[in-house]
């Protein structure tokens, strides 16, 4: 929950790195929330949650993208990168390879590593 908690803070930072995890719980639990509600709207057929999950989704829509582009820098790439979604079908698949790989261990040109990892160089193995 705190690394929900934290992602939720960061709305609008485009800047630093995410790790899966983030990532993941960021996606997960709207969704579930998301189910939950449109389930009760279609069990109770109250109209007033249609427009609150209308505002629910474009109010996350901001926090979805700084979260993705921050997912992006984790694996050492450009949140420009985002774009290639817009490419049918074989740009969510490389995204999608992309958001599951490890992020970059050690500190990248995005910031530190989220995991607090080193990096093992040729000194440390002696």
């Amino acid at each position: 929950m705190q690394n929900y908690l934290a992602s939720l803070k960061k709305w609008n930072h485009f800047s630093g790195r995410a790790t899966r995890k983030e990532y993941w719980l960021y996606y997960i639990l709207p969704a579930m929330v998301l189910i939950s509600v449109l389930f009760l709207e279609q069990v109770q057929s109250v109209a007033w949650l249609a427009n609150t999950v209308i505002v629910f989704v474009l109010l996350l829509l901001v926090l979805s993208i700084a979260v993705f582009v921050r997912r992006l820098h984790d694996t050492n790439r450009s949140g420009w990168w985002y774009f290639i979604s817009f490419i049918p079908i074989v740009g969510g698949i490389i995204q999608l390879i992309w958001i599951c790989t490890d992020g970059t261990v050690g500190p990248n040109k995005y910031g530190p590593d989220p995991k607090n990892r080193t990096t093992l160089n040729e000194d440390t193995l002696r």
